[in-house]
């Protein structure tokens, strides 16, 4: 879906029609949910700071966020998707791929599907959808992003390595910003760049993800679409009311997000064996620490101490912190469920 939330606020309010509008708070502590395409002009995007936002285009207007609303799109959406095929693995709440190669309706080509779901979400929902069409996940996936908002694109199998070759770093699955400056100083800027290297170099240089770049650099992907899904980690996170340096301070705020995390656990029934905590500074850098035990981790005795052990070891005094959250991977016992959108504040 075509800039989701922001969309969802202009169709029921038609007074923000062809504005700029964001969804979330403008406080000075506040985050932008999702913006609208008249406000990206402007450079504003979904995880800037509402004060950063507002000095980026002055007539910004926020709007709180409505959960369930848009979960209720989400639904109505979904529904169309079933129209076609049952064959639906969700990645976030606006956003899915579709496996179409036998589908309810019979129809010959994948891209006339997508054309028909498009006009069908325009015309019941009222709202804009891109559709990518090709052979595997990853490039679906590049082509819904290619003519955003209301795209079509289709890449077929005969132009996939061609199209791949022109592709910056940063649009592959996996490639996000620490990534893709560790591939700009081994002069890798495109895709024929990330062809051009040996799967040996790329498993040296990033471990297991280095297979996933040299597959994809060829146009291989034989992930298949998974309608169920294994629960890899519970997090939450706190934004601060302030930044802060002191360790009492810091222990206090600690201890609520670990509570949080707590109760996430218990209303999972999720165990695991790793916990991460992350910190984001003042000036929007962040770090991770992690921490594996044989130790099952889903109680305050079992989390607080290893989160104080890694908040040890990072250097807050002279970088204030804005941001802590804690989250609990690798779990004990993997099982299948249905697809879940985590939530987050608008805050």
């Amino acid at each position: 879906m075509d800039a989701f939330y922001a969309s969802i606020e202009q169709r029921d309010n038609p007074e923000l029609k062809g504005k700029p509008i964001a969804v979330g708070r403008p406080q000075e502590r506040g985050v932008v949910a999702a913006a609208s395409y008249e406000a990206r002009k402007y450079g504003v995007r979904s995880a800037m700071s509402s004060k950063k936002a507002m000095e980026l285009c002055p007539e910004l207007i926020f709007v709180p966020g409505r959960m369930d609303v848009y979960k209720s799109v989400s639904a109505q959406i979904h529904e169309i998707f079933h129209d076609y095929t049952d064959v639906i693995e969700p990645l976030s709440i606006d956003e899915a791929f579709l496996d179409v190669t036998e589908n309810k309706k019979n129809m010959e080509l994948a891209v006339d599907i997508a054309r028909e779901i498009k006009a069908r979400i325009r015309s019941e929902l009222h709202l804009i959808a891109s559709a990518g069409v090709s052979y595997n996940k990853f490039l679906a996936k590049i082509a819904s992003d290619y003519r955003k908002p209301d795209g079509l694109c289709t890449i077929h199998p005969d132009q996939a390595l061609d199209f791949i070759a022109h592709l910056p770093v940063e649009s592959f699955w996996g490639v996000g910003k620490v990534t893709a400056k560790k591939m700009h100083q081994l002069f890798i800027h495109t895709g024929k760049d990330l062809r051009e290297c040996s799967l040996e170099m790329l498993t040296h240089y990033f471990g297991k993800a280095g297979r996933l770049y040299y597959d994809f650099a060829r146009g291989i992907d034989n992930r298949p679409v998974e309608t169920l899904h294994i629960r890899k980690s519970v997090g939450c996170e706190h934004t601060l009311e302030r930044d802060i340096t002191l360790r009492s301070a810091m222990i206090i705020e600690l201890y609520h997000v670990a509570t949080e995390l707590v109760e996430r656990l218990k209303r999972h029934q999720f165990k695991g064996n790793t916990l991460t905590l992350k910190i984001k500074f003042n000036d929007f850098s962040q770090i991770t620490r992690s921490l594996s035990s044989s130790e099952t981790m889903y109680t305050l005795q079992s989390i607080l101490p290893k989160a104080k052990k890694l908040m040890s070891e990072v250097d807050y005094e002279h970088h204030p912190v804005r941001l802590i959250g804690l989250s609990v991977s690798n779990p004990v016992n993997e099982r299948k469920g249905t697809w879940r959108q985590l939530e987050l504040p608008f805050k």
